[in-house]
């Protein structure tokens, strides 16, 4: 829970510059992605900080899901009304970057009192698997605010009920387990994992493609994506197999919100879903004895980045943007980012909030708050390219079809998400294929 005490007692010397003339007020957009009382508690953060000092009025603005929030931030921009400052999908920085609506970080870190570079500030304060989501070409255009892995969170007691000793660690175990814990009986499933095209399903998908040995998409070239590779197929297989062929998953589209039901209610023994679902969880499981575990693998482990950066949009003032810089120091320092982080169970992307008393203290008496930190030496970045959105739906409207229909193969969905993905990137593709005259 914020902590109003501790956030009161911040210096902001870091982010001090000249006074303002007057208090200049920023529009700031930011999402609620995962269950939980995101939004009332972003509500404090915003009025602690209104609070704290005389020269910034910050406007919270709710815009719901990462998809829906990129959406209203840009017609923002096109009606006139810039947002200074947003809370956005980490994997949407290289879109918007190529298409230029959003500003390098730089424009806000002119105004540090120590005139750090937004690169060095990244590089030196944040853990490296952030990076590669938070520039392009080099360029440093958003700052991570919170973050996530993949994780696997099982039910204890089920497990003890089923004669399960540890949670899987491979694909094979995590079937294994699967179908001890299926009781169709008693209306129990094995295991669950989200399959929508709201980036859920694509997330973790493309967390099993690296888990296989493969790449879900180029990391350095925006318009390559390796939906029909053998990697990408067998994790597709993986998820249709669990449900047609083992028998231990539902069959169609599953929701988040659907998965954290039912293992809430002691009907599903694995769940896989994102370490930002830990708060909620905790909070939650009042009958649930649960805990939680490293992604399964089954080449190597593997997870994938998700969670979501701080980005500044083109057009607004430079009165705008040193307010914005003032805010978003404040976000990211490590007091402030701690405390979102113990209570959202994101990791904390600020290296030192680690070092703070009250984040030894909460790792000490909750080690399951450490297991996404610890997959960090396995994380790989989440996919960026051009059209994001809608590139990866299309793989994601395949995950869905072979999940909902036993008849559906692999190989057709696979290669029709492959010449979709294409279709959609072709203009980047063109553009950076033209030879130099």
């Amino acid at each position: 829970m914020f902590n109003i005490k501790t956030v009161l007692g911040i210096s902001l010397a870091a982010a001090s510059f000249n006074a303002f003339a007057e208090k200049q007020t920023i529009d700031f957009m930011f999402p609620s992605p995962v269950e939980g009382k995101f939004t009332q508690e972003m509500t404090k953060v915003i009025k602690h900080f209104n609070e704290s000092q005389q020269d910034v009025e910050v406007r919270g603005i709710f815009t719901g899901d990462y998809d829906t929030t990129k959406m209203k931030a840009e017609a923002a921009v096109r009606a006139g009304q810039a947002p200074a400052l947003v809370i956005m999908s980490a994997n949407y920085t290289v879109d918007l970057a190529i298409n230029d609506m959003i500003s390098p970080m730089d424009e806000l870190f002119k105004y540090s009192e120590d005139k750090v570079s937004a690169n060095d500030f990244l590089e030196k304060n944040f853990w490296q698997p952030m990076h590669k989501n938070a520039q392009y070409n080099g360029v440093t255009y958003a700052i991570p605010f919170h973050n996530s892995t993949p994780i696997m969170y099982y039910n204890k007691k089920l497990f003890q009920e089923a004669g399960i000793k540890e949670a899987p660690k491979t694909w094979a175990e995590l079937v294994d387990a699967a179908k001890k814990l299926t009781n169709t009986e008693k209306g129990q499933w094995g295991i669950m994992m989200p399959s929508t095209n709201n980036d859920y399903g694509g997330w973790i998908l493309s967390a099993l493609v690296h888990a296989n040995g493969g790449q879900f998409n180029n990391p350095d070239y925006a318009g390559e994506v390796y939906y029909n590779s053998p990697t990408a197929k067998g994790a597709l297989q993986f998820y249709k197999d669990l449900v047609f062929k083992h028998k231990v998953m539902p069959s169609g589209v599953l929701n988040s919100k659907q998965i954290t039901a039912g293992f809430l209610s002691n009907k599903v023994g694995i769940v896989l879903l994102s370490t930002g679902s830990l708060g909620f969880m905790k909070e939650n499981a009042k009958d649930v004895d649960f805990d939680v575990a490293f992604l399964p693998k089954k080449v190597r482990n593997a997870v994938i980045i998700g969670g979501a950066s701080l980005v500044t949009f083109k057009g607004i003032s430079e009165e705008q943007k040193k307010a914005a810089y003032k805010f978003l120091t404040y976000l990211v320092s490590p007091e402030v980012n701690g405390s979102w982080s113990r209570f959202s169970g994101y990791f904390s992307p600020r290296k030192a909030s680690y070092d703070t008393p009250e984040m030894k203290e909460y790792i000490a008496s909750y080690p399951p708050a450490k297991t996404a930190l610890d997959q960090l030496q396995y994380a790989h970045p989440w996919y960026a390219m051009y059209e994001t959105v809608p590139v990866r739906q299309a793989m994601e409207n395949a995950l869905a079809q072979v999940v909902s229909d036993e008849k559906k193969s692999v190989e057709d969905a696979a290669n029709e998400a492959q010449k979709k993905a294409d279709e959609l990137m072709k203009p980047y593709q063109d553009k950076t294929a033209l030879s130099v005259e």
